[in-house]
């Protein structure tokens, strides 16, 4: 039904936009499992919407970070891999910090241990990495705890 909802309010009927409709429906469903009346349910809504907005906001700062960074006339970058601790320990949790992590311009997820404790990252600027530890803890990885605790 939600498929066919979302057929109608794009205006399009066609095969690839019903199963999209379908598989948006199923990824909604997913997100607000559990919401009954009194369940909290839109207090989990409301903490996915949280993390959304904060990887928004991370996404416009370290755009323009990298972008002032490419348009110096003598680039100082110092790149490199550091290792990030992980506090999440789910396959979703650490899929999803990985993802918002390689998502965010001037950085990316480049494997994960063996015994899914440790993130590697590479960054374009390592000059500060407890600083940039911190911001991972502080900012997503507490997000994807509050909102899909495991």
């Amino acid at each position: 039904m939600m498929a066919v909802v979302w057929a109608i309010v794009s205006g399009s009927f066609s095969l690839h936009n019903l199963l999209f409709g379908f598989a948006l429906s199923l990824l909604t469903l997913w997100l607000l499992r559990g919401h009954r009346p009194g369940s909290g349910g839109t207090s989990r809504t409301l903490r996915i919407l949280s993390l959304l907005r904060l990887f928004l906001v991370e996404l416009a700062k370290s755009a323009w970070r990298v972008a002032t960074m490419a348009l110096q006339p003598k680039l100082a970058l110092h790149p490199g891999i550091f290792a990030y601790p992980l506090q999440v320990k789910g396959d979703f949790q650490i899929s999803l910090l990985a993802n918002l992590i390689t998502l965010t311009p001037g950085t990316l997820s480049v494997d994960v241990s063996e015994d899914r404790g440790t993130l590697f990252i590479h960054a374009v600027d390592c000059t500060d990495l407890e600083a940039a530890r911190r911001d991972i803890a502080d900012g997503f990885e507490k997000k994807i705890m509050e909102a899909f605790p495991e």
